[in-house]
């Protein structure tokens, strides 16, 4: 990876940040905008606990539950949570911001961390790599040899401090609701 992806890669969530403030200064919601996307962003957000409560971040590859569909579940809840967050902003300049974020830094940060994974399993990666796709899910569940069926775990789910996403999106709801309010006439 070069100096300049590194420094994306590294700053992701920090420039979220700014990104957030952008998308609510853009922002044109209507309760009925409030509503569809915030279904939409529980979706993603119900996809990214799923998954946080598989993963074991650098102790294994973790290849059940919904990574026998996906090498990146929670990605993938973020892109769903992105088009939620989209939907409720309701403006086309916010829906701009988002898109352009998640074009920069989901590759990056996808392509970075299969490397990783690459030179920490090895073969055992290549196998998984080679049946599950990287984003755009499988409709069946991989059969992966050696697979253990695995179970989620809440305790998991809070170790990857998972919950702040959750915190975060109900936060942005929050005040798309109020910028709403205050619109009104």
């Amino acid at each position: 990876m070069n100096a300049g992806s590194a420094f994306f890669v590294h700053w992701r969530v920090r420039l979220g940040y700014p990104l957030a403030v952008a998308v609510l200064w853009f922002a044109r919601p209507t309760l009925r905008s409030i509503a569809i996307g915030a279904t939409v962003g529980l979706i993603g957000l119900w996809l990214r606990a799923y998954a946080a409560g598989y993963l074991q971040k650098h102790e294994i590859l973790t290849v059940t539950g919904p990574y026998t569909r996906t090498r990146n579940p929670l990605y993938l809840g973020s892109a769903i949570l992105g088009v939620g967050v989209a939907v409720a902003a309701h403006s086309w300049v916010s829906t701009l911001f988002l898109c352009v974020y998640f074009t920069i830094f989901f590759p990056l940060v996808m392509r970075r961390e299969e490397a990783e994974l690459r030179g920490r399993y090895g073969a055992r990666f290549e196998e998984y790599a080679r049946v599950v796709p990287i984003f755009i899910p499988r409709v069946t569940a991989a059969k992966l040899p050696g697979n253990s069926a695995g179970a989620f775990s809440l305790a998991q789910y809070k170790k990857n401090r998972e919950y702040q996403a959750a915190i975060g999106f109900l936060l942005l709801v929050a005040l798309l609701f109020l910028i709403w309010r205050l619109r009104l006439p």
